[in-house]
């Protein structure tokens, strides 16, 4: 191992070398850190690409979904970390989150309660520096008609215009709905202002004869597991 640090990637054994290894042992068998380098290409003076993985995955607490909400100058500022491997890597956590949004879009065209509409949001929201509204226009039988991220804020709110809401329902033929917001935080405790704003949707929904079913807040948890809270199920809605 000792003499092992001395070397640089390509003097490794090729069964050591991530590359090599993924494509004699497949995918499956590399660990987060080598899957990282393969992305990362190459390390730099005095430093392999391994090691240069490793401390930024270090830096993320050993969490991919972290690792996820990283900024670019966050990842910029590692030793070894230029602008093309943060961008190259942003980019590949990025595609694994739409993955994700896709996996759930295709299982999910109903959504019955509060746990459907997580799964068909989570991955658009939860790893967001910054708040985001977004809504689900449903039919009569819940069926997904279509979703529209209605605003998009600061670290710890985002306005929210009830008429472009509602238009866009209208506009979607929408007689339910189901809107989310998400707190960067990781506090899934509504504020009073949350609370507010799902009176006035639920409100002015009534008078257009457009129901609103549910609010969650998301937020990634201590445990950097994304979570949610329920309006609609600890009786606030």
């Amino acid at each position: 191992m000792e003499q092992k640090k001395t070397l640089t990637v390509k003097q490794w054994a090729d069964e050591d070398k991530p590359r090599e290894k993924m494509l004699s042992q497949g995918k499956k068998q590399l660990s987060n850190v080598e899957l990282i380098a393969i992305l990362l290409r190459s390390g730099m003076k005095g430093k392999s690409v391994v090691d240069v993985a490793r401390e930024v995955l270090d830096n993320a607490g050993n969490s991919l979904t972290t690792l996820s909400r990283m900024e670019y100058q966050q990842l910029n500022s590692i030793k070894g970390m230029a602008e093309a491997k943060s961008t190259t890597l942003m980019a590949a956590l990025e595609l694994g989150w739409r993955m994700q949004g896709e996996i759930n879009t295709e299982k999910l065209s109903v959504i019955n309660d509060s746990n459907d509409l997580f799964k068909f949001l989570m991955p658009r929201m939860v790893d967001l520096g910054h708040e985001e509204f977004w809504v689900v226009f449903l039919n009569v039988h819940n069926r997904i008609l279509g979703s529209q991220r209605i605003s998009m804020g600061g670290q710890v709110d985002t306005p929210v215009d009830l008429r472009i809401l509602f238009r866009s329902a209208i506009e979607n033929r929408a007689v339910n709905i189901a809107v989310a917001h998400n707190h960067p935080s990781g506090s899934l405790k509504p504020s009073t202002a949350d609370r507010r704003l799902t009176r006035s949707i639920a409100e002015a929904g009534k008078l257009l004869g457009i129901h609103l079913m549910e609010h969650i807040i998301i937020a990634l948890g201590p445990d950097y597991k994304p979570d949610y809270y329920s309006f609609h199920d600890n009786g606030e809605l």
